[in-house]
């Protein structure tokens, strides 16, 4: 079975269960790569089942960057014991790597890599690649440094198997390849790949020498990562907030994002109650708000999604957000004045009444053009004040879509009763 799989098998375990698989899985030497593919939710009732020697000799087998992220998950009061087993270089290892800056290059590479001197024929380039291959996981990208350990070239390896012997490496390499600083952002890193169609990518520090290499396997879990958190913001929840998690912490991280829906859900209940003698005059208005909020939210979610999306593949920039802004209103609006007057129509032919339909269509252009607005410029305004775009937007963006929304339907009904009176 491979270690992916491993994960969902152990979900369905007591944990009397998963300390018989643990051990099966430490027996046949495949714990280390089996921890390395669970989801982090399990990691707790995993490293209860093992001790702290154990522990050790297990996550002290893993590449660096897995190491560090897997020492974050156990508990506070075994973690400095099951480092201190660590072996000494790996522990070096580990303290060094922890010096970088959260959610950056230095965190997420593997110190694992072939580098060749820019001096050695292609046959001895070959000889260090047989001698190392047992020892790196897998070899996408040969790397060519100087005498100072600086990156100066790439070898694609097709080009050195093909190459006369005699041939040296630097006749051979493609200069200045795509690197990036071990400060950069690992979402920035994602994108540099993704850009160039990249298989790995160095890091390099300020002197452009080698440090390690981003693996593509990395950056998709950095993709999936940072998906993920877009996702869990624009609904409101937590990342900690998983599918294995206990139902007391799922409660705690809802419950504030809960209470401030609630909040959002007072602000368009005292709007309602401005117009309840309107209400009271044409009671039918009622039947048709839930149409004018379902369509807005809608409308809103559409931009908030499309210009979230861009923010966060480096497509849209704050200085060029203006015309995303002005297209997502555009948008709103004409597909307002499509669906308004289809609804408005439609409360006309059911109801007979001309003031309503009028209303109606009034109100969904307004709102749907405004819920393209706000749905455009929230996220714009967030990164522009150095927040997360996708933290709270949904939030915002359906409160005023909703408050606005019944204002405009009922505030336009009421003008037009005073018309008609």
């Amino acid at each position: 079975m491979p270690p992916a799989d491993v994960g969902p098998l152990l979900s369905g375990l007591t944990p009397d269960e998963i300390r018989t698989v643990i051990e099966l899985l430490f027996r046949q030497h495949r714990a280390a790569r089996a921890l390395r593919e669970l989801p982090h939710e399990m990691l707790p009732q995993v490293f209860d089942a093992v001790t702290d020697q154990r522990l050790a000799d297990v996550i002290g087998r893993l590449e660096i960057d897995d190491l560090l992220e897997l020492v974050d998950f156990i508990p506070e009061d075994r973690r400095s014991d099951v480092v201190e087993r660590l072996p000494a270089d790996r522990r070096y290892e580990l303290t060094k790597a922890e010096l970088y800056p959260e959610s950056s290059a230095g965190r997420a590479m593997t110190t694992s890599f072939i580098a060749l001197d820019e001096k050695m024929t292609a046959q001895e380039a070959i000889d260090s690649i047989r001698a190392a291959g047992n020892e790196d996981e897998s070899i996408l990208y040969l790397y060519v440094i100087d005498d100072q350990s600086c990156l100066s070239g790439v070898i694609p390896i097709r080009r050195l198997v093909a190459a006369p012997p005699e041939r040296e490496i630097r006749d051979l390499m493609i200069p200045d390849p795509v690197s990036v600083s071990a400060e950069s952002d690992r979402e920035e890193v994602a994108h540099t790949v993704a850009r160039y169609d990249l298989l790995a990518i160095p890091v390099t520090d300020i002197d452009n020498r080698m440090l390690g290499v981003i693996t593509v396997d990395d950056v998709i879990d950095v993709i999936t990562e940072e998906a993920t958190e877009d996702m869990y913001h624009l609904a409101g929840l937590s990342e900690e907030d998983r599918v294995f998690v206990p139902a007391t912490r799922s409660v705690r991280k809802r419950v504030p994002w809960m209470f401030l829906n609630l909040a959002a859900a007072f602000l368009s209940a005292t709007v309602v109650g401005l117009f309840e003698r309107t209400i009271e005059e044409m009671v039918a208005l009622a039947i048709f708000m839930p149409v004018i909020a379902q369509m807005g939210g809608s409308s809103g979610s559409q931009a908030l999604t499309v210009i979230t999306r861009g923010i966060a593949l480096g497509e849209i920039e704050f200085s060029s957000g203006l015309r995303a802004v002005g297209k997502e209103f555009a948008v709103g609006l004409s597909v307002g004045v499509l669906t308004g007057g289809a609804a408005g129509l439609a409360a006309y032919l059911w109801l007979g009444n001309p003031v309503l339909g009028t209303a109606l269509f009034l109100a969904m252009v307004s709102t749907m053009a405004i819920a393209g607005l706000m749905g455009a410029s929230v996220p714009l305004i967030l990164k522009a004040l150095h927040q997360d775009p996708a933290l709270g937007s949904g939030v915002i963006v359906i409160a005023i879509n909703d408050a606005f929304s019944f204002f405009s339907f009922l505030g336009i009904a009421t003008l037009l009763l005073n018309r008609v009176g």
